[in-house]
């Protein structure tokens, strides 16, 4: 019913080198930029489990976007405007 080809998987003999070679990049370059983001943020804002988290977990920077975009907590901005008495 179905053909066989569809059941074939590759094996690296099959696959070009340059495009493993390619793919490795990408994901570095892709993966490190918001890592470095995420954990720098998590540090900052003293969040221990979400840091330990994004460090050992690769999840090919999901975890890192939800975490700068949704789960980071923004600080406010408090504005302490001093009074002078004259």
């Amino acid at each position: 019913m179905f053909p066989e080809i569809l059941f074939q998987i590759p094996t690296t003999s099959q696959i070009d080198p340059k495009i493993i070679l390619f793919l490795i990049a990408f994901s570095i370059f892709w993966v490190l930029p918001w890592k470095g983001v995420a954990l720098w943020k998590a540090a900052k804002n003293s969040h221990k489990k979400w840091f330990i988290a994004i460090l050992l977990l690769n999840t090919l920077s999901i975890l890192e976007i939800l975490y700068i975009f949704i789960f980071q907590k923004r600080k406010k901005i408090v504005s302490n405007k001093t009074e002078t008495k004259s």
